[in-house]
Protein backbone atom coordinates (compact mmCIF):
# COMPACT_ATOMS: atom_id res chain seq x y z
CA UNK A 1 0.00 0.00 0.00
CA UNK A 2 1.01 3.64 -0.54
CA UNK A 3 1.24 6.59 1.84
CA UNK A 4 1.81 10.30 1.28
CA UNK A 5 4.01 12.54 3.43
CA UNK A 6 3.62 16.32 3.08
CA UNK A 7 6.35 18.65 4.35
CA UNK A 8 4.80 22.13 4.41
CA UNK A 9 7.94 24.23 4.64
CA UNK A 10 8.75 27.93 4.61
CA UNK A 11 9.75 28.21 0.96
CA UNK A 12 8.08 25.14 -0.54
CA UNK A 13 5.90 22.12 0.02
CA UNK A 14 7.57 18.77 -0.52
CA UNK A 15 5.45 15.67 -1.07
CA UNK A 16 6.63 12.07 -1.12
CA UNK A 17 4.85 8.85 -2.05
CA UNK A 18 6.15 5.80 -0.19
CA UNK A 19 5.24 2.16 0.22
CA UNK A 20 4.78 0.41 3.57
CA UNK A 21 8.55 -0.25 3.81
CA UNK A 22 9.31 3.46 3.45
CA UNK A 23 10.74 3.20 -0.07
CA UNK A 24 10.27 6.52 -1.84
CA UNK A 25 8.31 5.96 -5.06
CA UNK A 26 8.03 9.59 -6.11
CA UNK A 27 8.83 13.08 -4.82
CA UNK A 28 7.53 16.49 -5.84
CA UNK A 29 8.42 19.98 -4.62
CA UNK A 30 6.33 23.09 -5.27
CA UNK A 31 7.64 26.52 -4.27
CA UNK A 32 5.63 29.52 -3.07
CA UNK A 33 6.55 33.11 -2.20
CA UNK A 34 7.60 34.48 1.17
CA UNK A 35 6.83 38.09 2.03
CA UNK A 36 8.84 40.48 4.23
CA UNK A 37 6.53 43.55 4.55
CA UNK A 38 8.92 45.24 6.99
CA UNK A 39 12.39 44.45 8.33
CA UNK A 40 12.05 41.47 10.67
CA UNK A 41 8.53 40.60 9.49
CA UNK A 42 7.75 37.35 7.66
CA UNK A 43 4.38 36.40 6.14
CA UNK A 44 2.75 34.02 3.66
CA UNK A 45 -0.62 33.53 2.00
CA UNK A 46 -2.18 30.28 3.30
CA UNK A 47 -3.98 29.97 -0.02
CA UNK A 48 -0.59 29.39 -1.65
CA UNK A 49 0.03 26.41 0.62
CA UNK A 50 -3.26 24.83 -0.41
CA UNK A 51 -2.95 25.53 -4.14
CA UNK A 52 0.63 24.29 -4.35
CA UNK A 53 -0.16 21.22 -2.25
CA UNK A 54 -3.05 20.25 -4.53
CA UNK A 55 -0.85 20.79 -7.57
CA UNK A 56 1.86 18.71 -5.96
CA UNK A 57 -0.54 15.88 -5.11
CA UNK A 58 -1.72 15.70 -8.70
CA UNK A 59 1.86 15.56 -9.96
CA UNK A 60 2.91 13.07 -7.30
CA UNK A 61 0.16 10.60 -8.25
CA UNK A 62 -0.15 11.12 -11.99
CA UNK A 63 1.62 7.84 -12.86
CA UNK A 64 0.82 5.96 -9.64
CA UNK A 65 -1.88 3.40 -8.90
CA UNK A 66 -4.10 5.71 -6.87
CA UNK A 67 -6.19 2.79 -5.58
CA UNK A 68 -3.23 1.77 -3.38
CA UNK A 69 -3.10 5.11 -1.50
CA UNK A 70 -4.40 4.56 2.03
CA UNK A 71 -3.35 7.63 3.97
CA UNK A 72 -1.71 11.05 4.13
CA UNK A 73 -0.16 13.19 6.83
CA UNK A 74 2.07 16.17 7.43
CA UNK A 75 5.14 17.76 8.87
CA UNK A 76 4.71 21.52 8.95
CA UNK A 77 6.48 24.78 9.71
CA UNK A 78 5.61 25.61 13.30
CA UNK A 79 4.21 28.64 15.17
CA UNK A 80 2.63 30.42 12.18
CA UNK A 81 -0.60 32.25 12.98
CA UNK A 82 -3.47 31.45 10.59
CA UNK A 83 -6.82 33.04 11.45
CA UNK A 84 -10.21 32.48 9.80
CA UNK A 85 -13.49 34.38 10.08
CA UNK A 86 -16.98 32.93 10.55
CA UNK A 87 -17.16 32.12 6.82
CA UNK A 88 -13.79 30.32 6.85
CA UNK A 89 -12.03 33.10 4.96
CA UNK A 90 -8.40 33.84 5.81
CA UNK A 91 -8.45 37.19 7.63
CA UNK A 92 -4.84 38.24 6.99
CA UNK A 93 -1.59 36.70 5.73
CA UNK A 94 -0.10 34.13 8.09
CA UNK A 95 2.54 35.53 10.45
CA UNK A 96 5.38 33.00 10.34
CA UNK A 97 7.73 31.35 12.82
CA UNK A 98 10.66 33.57 11.86
CA UNK A 99 8.74 36.84 12.24
CA UNK A 100 10.23 39.17 14.83
CA UNK A 101 7.55 41.85 15.29
CA UNK A 102 6.37 40.75 18.74
CA UNK A 103 9.18 42.08 20.94
CA UNK A 104 6.74 44.25 22.93
CA UNK A 105 4.29 41.39 23.39
CA UNK A 106 7.02 38.96 24.47
CA UNK A 107 8.28 41.52 26.97
CA UNK A 108 4.73 41.81 28.36
CA UNK A 109 4.34 38.06 28.69
CA UNK A 110 7.79 37.36 30.13
CA UNK A 111 8.22 40.40 32.35
CA UNK A 112 4.75 41.71 33.22
CA UNK A 113 2.87 38.43 33.47
CA UNK A 114 6.21 36.84 34.40
CA UNK A 115 8.40 34.05 33.10
CA UNK A 116 7.51 31.82 36.03
CA UNK A 117 3.79 32.13 35.38
CA UNK A 118 4.09 31.66 31.62
CA UNK A 119 6.33 28.64 32.14
CA UNK A 120 3.90 27.24 34.71
CA UNK A 121 1.03 27.55 32.20
CA UNK A 122 2.86 26.29 29.09
CA UNK A 123 6.29 24.83 30.10
CA UNK A 124 7.94 27.59 28.03
CA UNK A 125 8.47 31.32 27.97
CA UNK A 126 7.51 33.69 25.17
CA UNK A 127 9.72 33.83 22.08
CA UNK A 128 9.09 36.21 19.20
CA UNK A 129 8.15 33.41 16.80
CA UNK A 130 5.52 31.78 19.02
CA UNK A 131 1.82 32.07 18.21
CA UNK A 132 0.40 33.64 21.37
CA UNK A 133 2.48 36.85 21.12
CA UNK A 134 1.23 37.23 17.54
CA UNK A 135 -2.36 37.14 18.77
CA UNK A 136 -1.53 39.90 21.25
CA UNK A 137 0.07 41.86 18.41
CA UNK A 138 -3.08 41.49 16.31
CA UNK A 139 -5.23 42.55 19.23
CA UNK A 140 -3.18 45.74 19.66
CA UNK A 141 -2.38 46.61 16.04
CA UNK A 142 -5.23 45.11 14.01
CA UNK A 143 -8.24 45.21 16.40
CA UNK A 144 -10.81 44.93 13.61
CA UNK A 145 -9.13 41.82 12.25
CA UNK A 146 -8.81 40.43 15.77
CA UNK A 147 -12.55 40.78 16.33
CA UNK A 148 -13.24 38.66 13.24
CA UNK A 149 -11.35 35.60 14.49
CA UNK A 150 -13.42 32.42 14.73
CA UNK A 151 -10.73 29.80 14.13
CA UNK A 152 -7.02 29.82 15.00
CA UNK A 153 -4.74 27.41 13.16
CA UNK A 154 -1.16 26.45 12.46
CA UNK A 155 0.07 26.14 8.86
CA UNK A 156 -0.18 22.38 8.36
CA UNK A 157 -3.52 22.37 10.18
CA UNK A 158 -4.95 24.87 7.70
CA UNK A 159 -4.04 22.41 4.98
CA UNK A 160 -5.63 19.55 6.95
CA UNK A 161 -8.76 21.66 7.37
CA UNK A 162 -9.02 22.35 3.65
CA UNK A 163 -8.57 18.65 2.88
CA UNK A 164 -10.88 17.16 5.55
CA UNK A 165 -13.09 19.92 6.95
CA UNK A 166 -11.80 19.04 10.46
CA UNK A 167 -10.42 21.80 12.71
CA UNK A 168 -7.52 19.91 14.29
CA UNK A 169 -3.93 20.05 15.47
CA UNK A 170 -1.46 17.73 17.16
CA UNK A 171 0.30 18.08 20.49
CA UNK A 172 3.80 18.60 19.07
CA UNK A 173 2.80 21.55 16.88
CA UNK A 174 0.43 22.97 19.49
CA UNK A 175 3.33 22.99 21.99
CA UNK A 176 4.89 25.86 20.05
CA UNK A 177 1.85 28.12 20.26
CA UNK A 178 2.39 29.12 23.91
CA UNK A 179 -1.29 28.25 24.37
CA UNK A 180 -0.87 24.58 25.33
CA UNK A 181 -0.34 23.19 28.80
CA UNK A 182 2.37 20.84 27.52
CA UNK A 183 2.65 18.75 30.70
CA UNK A 184 -1.07 17.95 30.82
CA UNK A 185 -1.67 18.05 27.05
CA UNK A 186 -4.62 20.45 27.09
CA UNK A 187 -5.24 24.07 26.14
CA UNK A 188 -4.30 26.56 28.84
CA UNK A 189 -7.33 28.54 29.98
CA UNK A 190 -4.99 31.09 31.59
CA UNK A 191 -3.19 31.77 28.31
CA UNK A 192 -6.49 32.07 26.44
CA UNK A 193 -7.59 34.68 28.97
CA UNK A 194 -4.29 36.56 28.65
CA UNK A 195 -4.60 36.62 24.84
CA UNK A 196 -8.29 37.56 24.89
CA UNK A 197 -9.45 34.53 22.89
CA UNK A 198 -12.17 31.95 23.45
CA UNK A 199 -11.07 28.33 23.73
CA UNK A 200 -13.67 27.45 21.07
CA UNK A 201 -11.40 29.18 18.52
CA UNK A 202 -8.71 26.55 19.08
CA UNK A 203 -8.65 23.22 17.23
CA UNK A 204 -9.27 19.75 18.65
CA UNK A 205 -6.06 18.11 19.89
CA UNK A 206 -4.77 14.78 18.58
CA UNK A 207 -1.67 12.65 18.80
CA UNK A 208 0.37 12.98 15.60
CA UNK A 209 -0.38 9.42 14.50
CA UNK A 210 -4.14 9.61 15.08
CA UNK A 211 -6.61 9.83 12.20
CA UNK A 212 -8.51 13.12 12.13
CA UNK A 213 -10.70 12.39 9.12
CA UNK A 214 -10.72 11.50 5.44
CA UNK A 215 -10.18 13.42 2.23
CA UNK A 216 -13.39 15.23 1.30
CA UNK A 217 -15.24 14.11 -1.83
CA UNK A 218 -14.44 17.30 -3.75
CA UNK A 219 -10.74 16.94 -2.89
CA UNK A 220 -10.72 13.32 -4.05
CA UNK A 221 -12.32 14.37 -7.32
CA UNK A 222 -9.80 17.18 -7.80
CA UNK A 223 -6.82 14.89 -7.21
CA UNK A 224 -8.24 12.01 -9.21
CA UNK A 225 -9.27 9.45 -6.61
CA UNK A 226 -12.34 7.30 -7.08
CA UNK A 227 -15.31 8.70 -5.16
CA UNK A 228 -15.66 5.50 -3.11
CA UNK A 229 -12.00 5.38 -2.06
CA UNK A 230 -11.21 6.05 1.58
CA UNK A 231 -8.04 8.11 2.15
CA UNK A 232 -7.27 8.61 5.84
CA UNK A 233 -5.66 11.87 7.01
CA UNK A 234 -3.59 11.76 10.21
CA UNK A 235 -2.88 14.83 12.35
CA UNK A 236 0.84 14.92 11.58
CA UNK A 237 3.40 16.94 13.52
CA UNK A 238 5.39 20.12 13.69
CA UNK A 239 8.30 19.91 11.27
CA UNK A 240 10.95 19.13 13.87
CA UNK A 241 8.94 16.40 15.58
CA UNK A 242 8.03 15.00 12.15
CA UNK A 243 11.72 15.07 11.16
CA UNK A 244 12.54 13.23 14.37
CA UNK A 245 10.07 10.50 13.41
CA UNK A 246 11.50 10.43 9.89
CA UNK A 247 15.01 9.94 11.29
CA UNK A 248 14.03 7.45 14.00
CA UNK A 249 14.77 9.87 16.86
CA UNK A 250 12.27 8.33 19.23
CA UNK A 251 14.04 6.66 22.19
CA UNK A 252 14.89 8.48 25.40
CA UNK A 253 18.01 10.60 24.81
CA UNK A 254 18.04 10.20 21.03
CA UNK A 255 19.17 13.34 19.17
CA UNK A 256 18.45 14.73 15.71
CA UNK A 257 19.97 17.86 14.21
CA UNK A 258 18.13 19.58 11.39
CA UNK A 259 20.01 21.80 8.96
CA UNK A 260 17.02 23.28 7.19
CA UNK A 261 15.87 26.89 6.83
CA UNK A 262 16.10 26.92 10.60
CA UNK A 263 18.42 24.74 12.63
CA UNK A 264 17.41 22.56 15.53
CA UNK A 265 18.89 20.32 18.18
CA UNK A 266 16.07 17.88 19.03
CA UNK A 267 16.43 15.54 22.03
CA UNK A 268 13.74 12.92 22.60
CA UNK A 269 12.63 12.20 26.17
CA UNK A 270 10.34 9.69 27.82
CA UNK A 271 9.63 12.17 30.59
CA UNK A 272 8.30 15.70 30.74
CA UNK A 273 10.96 18.19 31.83
CA UNK A 274 11.59 21.92 31.63
CA UNK A 275 14.86 23.78 31.10
CA UNK A 276 14.97 26.07 34.13
CA UNK A 277 16.82 28.68 32.05
CA UNK A 278 14.17 28.46 29.29
CA UNK A 279 16.86 28.34 26.60
CA UNK A 280 15.51 25.02 25.28
CA UNK A 281 11.86 24.49 24.43
CA UNK A 282 9.88 21.81 26.27
CA UNK A 283 7.43 20.31 23.77
CA UNK A 284 5.37 17.19 23.19
CA UNK A 285 6.84 14.65 20.75
CA UNK A 286 5.02 13.00 17.85
CA UNK A 287 5.60 9.65 19.59
CA UNK A 288 3.16 10.59 22.33
CA UNK A 289 6.01 11.44 24.71
CA UNK A 290 8.14 14.63 25.00
CA UNK A 291 11.28 16.37 23.75
CA UNK A 292 13.61 19.28 24.43
CA UNK A 293 14.61 21.43 21.50
CA UNK A 294 16.97 24.27 20.77
CA UNK A 295 16.03 26.24 17.65
CA UNK A 296 18.08 28.78 15.72
CA UNK A 297 16.15 30.85 13.21
CA UNK A 298 18.66 30.83 10.34
CA UNK A 299 20.72 27.74 9.50
CA UNK A 300 20.97 26.42 5.93
CA UNK A 301 19.17 29.64 4.97
CA UNK A 302 22.40 31.47 5.94
CA UNK A 303 24.32 29.47 3.38
CA UNK A 304 21.58 29.98 0.79
CA UNK A 305 21.66 33.74 1.41
CA UNK A 306 25.46 33.83 1.17
CA UNK A 307 25.64 31.67 -1.97
CA UNK A 308 22.74 33.05 -3.97
CA UNK A 309 22.30 36.64 -2.83
CA UNK A 310 25.88 37.65 -2.09
CA UNK A 311 28.24 35.38 -4.03
CA UNK A 312 25.72 34.96 -6.85
CA UNK A 313 25.91 31.21 -7.47
CA UNK A 314 23.74 28.12 -7.05
CA UNK A 315 26.78 25.80 -7.09
CA UNK A 316 26.90 25.23 -3.35
CA UNK A 317 29.09 22.11 -3.62
CA UNK A 318 31.50 23.86 -5.97
CA UNK A 319 32.04 26.71 -3.52
CA UNK A 320 32.85 24.20 -0.77
CA UNK A 321 35.51 22.35 -2.81
CA UNK A 322 38.18 24.90 -1.91
CA UNK A 323 37.67 24.40 1.83
CA UNK A 324 40.43 21.96 2.73
CA UNK A 325 41.74 23.22 6.09
CA UNK A 326 39.39 22.97 9.07
CA UNK A 327 39.72 24.33 12.57
CA UNK A 328 42.03 27.21 11.63
CA UNK A 329 39.79 29.74 9.90
CA UNK A 330 40.40 33.27 11.21
CA UNK A 331 37.00 34.51 9.95
CA UNK A 332 33.86 34.08 12.08
CA UNK A 333 30.20 34.46 11.16
CA UNK A 334 27.29 35.14 13.50
CA UNK A 335 24.24 33.49 11.86
CA UNK A 336 21.50 35.73 13.27
CA UNK A 337 20.01 36.97 9.99
CA UNK A 338 16.44 36.85 11.38
CA UNK A 339 17.30 37.49 15.03
CA UNK A 340 17.85 34.46 17.25
CA UNK A 341 15.83 32.15 19.44
CA UNK A 342 17.84 29.49 21.29
CA UNK A 343 19.61 30.22 23.48
CA UNK A 344 19.67 34.04 23.23
CA UNK A 345 15.97 34.88 22.68
CA UNK A 346 16.94 38.13 20.96
CA UNK A 347 14.95 39.28 17.90
CA UNK A 348 17.38 42.20 17.48
CA UNK A 349 20.44 39.98 17.02
CA UNK A 350 21.91 40.28 13.53
CA UNK A 351 24.31 38.39 11.30
CA UNK A 352 27.85 39.62 10.80
CA UNK A 353 31.37 38.57 9.80
CA UNK A 354 34.22 39.12 12.24
CA UNK A 355 37.96 38.73 11.90
CA UNK A 356 38.25 39.88 8.28
CA UNK A 357 41.73 40.90 7.12
CA UNK A 358 43.27 41.89 3.80
CA UNK A 359 44.11 38.27 3.08
CA UNK A 360 40.60 36.95 3.82
CA UNK A 361 39.08 35.14 0.84
CA UNK A 362 35.63 34.25 -0.39
CA UNK A 363 36.44 30.67 0.57
CA UNK A 364 37.23 31.75 4.13
CA UNK A 365 33.87 33.51 4.35
CA UNK A 366 32.00 30.53 2.90
CA UNK A 367 33.67 28.32 5.48
CA UNK A 368 32.83 30.80 8.23
CA UNK A 369 29.12 30.67 7.35
CA UNK A 370 29.03 26.88 7.68
CA UNK A 371 31.07 26.97 10.88
CA UNK A 372 29.05 29.82 12.38
CA UNK A 373 25.78 27.92 11.99
CA UNK A 374 27.39 24.85 13.56
CA UNK A 375 28.87 26.83 16.46
CA UNK A 376 25.39 28.25 17.12
CA UNK A 377 23.94 24.72 17.17
CA UNK A 378 26.57 23.85 19.74
CA UNK A 379 25.22 26.65 21.94
CA UNK A 380 22.00 24.63 22.35
CA UNK A 381 23.90 21.37 22.85
CA UNK A 382 25.89 23.03 25.64
CA UNK A 383 22.63 23.97 27.37
CA UNK A 384 21.52 20.34 27.16
CA UNK A 385 24.83 19.27 28.72
CA UNK A 386 24.26 21.72 31.57
CA UNK A 387 20.99 19.91 32.28
CA UNK A 388 22.83 16.60 32.60
CA UNK A 389 21.90 15.33 29.11
CA UNK A 390 24.92 13.55 27.63
CA UNK A 391 24.47 13.48 23.85
CA UNK A 392 27.09 11.24 22.25
CA UNK A 393 25.62 10.87 18.75
CA UNK A 394 23.00 12.43 16.52
CA UNK A 395 21.05 11.83 13.33
CA UNK A 396 21.13 14.65 10.79
CA UNK A 397 18.56 15.85 8.25
CA UNK A 398 17.66 18.92 6.19
CA UNK A 399 19.17 20.44 3.07
CA UNK A 400 22.49 21.15 4.78
CA UNK A 401 22.86 17.45 5.60
CA UNK A 402 23.58 16.78 1.92
CA UNK A 403 27.01 18.41 2.36
CA UNK A 404 29.78 15.99 3.41
CA UNK A 405 31.82 18.97 4.56
CA UNK A 406 29.06 20.28 6.82
CA UNK A 407 28.57 16.83 8.37
CA UNK A 408 32.30 16.68 9.12
CA UNK A 409 32.06 20.10 10.78
CA UNK A 410 29.08 18.91 12.84
CA UNK A 411 30.98 15.89 14.13
CA UNK A 412 34.05 17.89 15.10
CA UNK A 413 32.50 21.14 16.34
CA UNK A 414 29.89 19.28 18.41
CA UNK A 415 32.32 16.49 19.31
CA UNK A 416 29.81 13.70 18.67
CA UNK A 417 29.16 10.92 16.14
CA UNK A 418 26.88 11.92 13.25
CA UNK A 419 24.69 9.15 11.80
CA UNK A 420 23.71 9.45 8.14
CA UNK A 421 20.49 7.80 6.94
CA UNK A 422 19.79 5.67 3.88
CA UNK A 423 16.74 7.81 3.09
CA UNK A 424 16.87 11.41 4.28
CA UNK A 425 13.41 12.85 3.85
CA UNK A 426 12.95 14.31 7.34
CA UNK A 427 9.49 15.84 7.93
CA UNK A 428 7.86 14.32 4.84
CA UNK A 429 8.92 10.81 5.88
CA UNK A 430 7.71 11.54 9.40
CA UNK A 431 4.34 12.55 7.98
CA UNK A 432 4.16 9.35 5.92
CA UNK A 433 4.98 7.26 9.01
CA UNK A 434 2.22 9.00 10.98
CA UNK A 435 -0.19 8.09 8.16
CA UNK A 436 0.96 4.46 8.26
CA UNK A 437 0.27 4.19 11.99
CA UNK A 438 -3.13 5.90 11.62
CA UNK A 439 -4.06 3.36 8.95
CA UNK A 440 -2.94 0.38 11.02
CA UNK A 441 0.05 -0.51 8.85
CA UNK A 442 2.18 -0.46 12.02
CA UNK A 443 1.16 -0.81 15.66
CA UNK A 444 2.96 2.37 16.71
CA UNK A 445 5.61 4.85 15.65
CA UNK A 446 8.43 2.83 17.23
CA UNK A 447 7.57 -0.28 15.23
CA UNK A 448 7.42 1.76 12.02
CA UNK A 449 10.78 3.46 12.60
CA UNK A 450 12.50 0.17 13.44
CA UNK A 451 11.37 -1.19 10.08
CA UNK A 452 11.92 1.91 7.93
CA UNK A 453 14.82 4.03 9.24
CA UNK A 454 18.32 2.75 8.40
CA UNK A 455 21.73 4.27 9.23
CA UNK A 456 24.23 3.78 6.38
CA UNK A 457 27.21 5.84 7.52
CA UNK A 458 28.61 7.44 10.66
CA UNK A 459 30.90 10.47 10.62
CA UNK A 460 33.18 10.31 13.66
CA UNK A 461 35.02 13.29 15.16
CA UNK A 462 38.80 13.52 14.82
CA UNK A 463 40.42 14.21 18.19
CA UNK A 464 42.95 16.76 16.89
CA UNK A 465 40.34 18.62 14.84
CA UNK A 466 37.85 18.50 17.71
CA UNK A 467 40.43 20.22 19.95
CA UNK A 468 41.02 22.95 17.35
CA UNK A 469 37.31 23.58 17.08
CA UNK A 470 36.91 23.64 20.85
CA UNK A 471 39.37 26.54 20.91
CA UNK A 472 37.53 28.31 18.07
CA UNK A 473 34.20 27.83 19.85
CA UNK A 474 35.56 29.49 22.98
CA UNK A 475 36.17 32.58 20.81
CA UNK A 476 32.83 32.33 19.04
CA UNK A 477 30.74 32.23 22.21
CA UNK A 478 32.22 35.55 23.37
CA UNK A 479 31.07 37.40 20.25
CA UNK A 480 27.30 37.64 20.72
CA UNK A 481 27.57 38.96 24.32
CA UNK A 482 30.12 41.53 23.14
CA UNK A 483 27.80 42.75 20.36
CA UNK A 484 24.43 42.46 22.08
CA UNK A 485 24.39 46.13 23.02
CA UNK A 486 25.27 47.15 19.47
CA UNK A 487 22.43 45.04 18.05
CA UNK A 488 20.00 46.82 20.38
CA UNK A 489 20.85 50.28 19.01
Amino acid sequence: MFYIGVDLGTSSVKLILVDEAGSVLNSVTEEYPLSFPRPGWSEQDPGDWYEKSIKGLKELLKDADKTKVRGLSFGGQMHGLVVLDDEDNVIRPAILWNDGRTEKECDYLNNTIGREKISEYTANIAFAGFTAPKLLWMKENEPENFKKIKKIMLPKDYLAYRLTGVHCTDYSDASGMLLLDVKNKCWSSQMCDICGIDMSMLPKLYESYEAVGELKDDIKETIGFDASQKVIVAAGAGDNAAAAIGTGTIADGDCNISLGTSGTVFISSDRFSVDSNNALHSFAHATGRYHLMGCMLSAASCNKWWMEDIVGTSDFAGEQKGIDTLGENHVYFLPYLMGERSPHNDPKARGCFLGLTMDSTRTDMTQAVLEGVTFALRDSLEVAKSLGIDVKRTKVCGGGAKSPLWKKMLANILGISVDVLAVEEGPSMGGAICAMVACGEYEDVTAACEKIVKVVETVEPDEDLKKKYNDRYESFKQMYPALKGVFAL
